[in-house]
């Protein structure tokens, strides 16, 4: 990891998996918290899931993103569909919080796919500031004269 980006989005990863754990964990004992979750079962699943995604970005694994992404999708996209189509329909009753949630939940991945689909670019396009402003330069490059192609030694 060399990018803040990178290492904000991991942090955001992180904060936002603790914070999940901590929504399985009130709703297991029983105890009322911002959110429940949907499926108890497949958020587990899903934290494992998370877990081993946020180990492959830090090694800046595309992979991690691909996975994080369609894991987060499947879980918080429907969440996030029939929240959108209660408020389209009008229901008077929706819950915000979910739909904050999930807006995260959704969000969050693409933009770690994003971050790490860019990072690919710049590994296989690199700058190198202390060379570049050498051979990138047109003022720099050689100048070649008349001369040049006239300095032909006979012996």
């Amino acid at each position: 990891m060399k990018n803040l980006t990178t290492y904000l989005f991991v942090i955001f990863m992180a904060m936002f998996w603790v914070f999940r754990i901590v929504v399985s964990f009130c709703y297991s004992l029983g105890v009322n918290f911002i959110t429940v979750p949907m499926d108890l079962n497949f958020e587990i699943i899903l934290l494992f899931l998370t877990f081993v995604s946020m180990i492959l970005v830090v090694k800046r694994s595309t992979l991690g993103g691909i996975i994080y992404l369609i894991g987060n999708g499947l879980y918080f996209g429907t969440s996030l569909f029939n929240i959108v189509s209660s408020l389209i329909a009008g229901n008077a009753y929706v819950n915000y919080a979910d739909f904050m949630i999930s807006f995260v939940g959704i969000i969050l991945p693409i933009l770690v796919l994003f971050d790490l689909l860019l990072d690919k670019n710049r590994k296989e396009h690199p700058v190198d500031k202390k060379t570049d402003w050498f051979y990138k330069n047109k003022e720099y490059d050689r100048q070649y004269d008349e001369r040049a192609d006239k300095n032909q030694y006979k012996f």
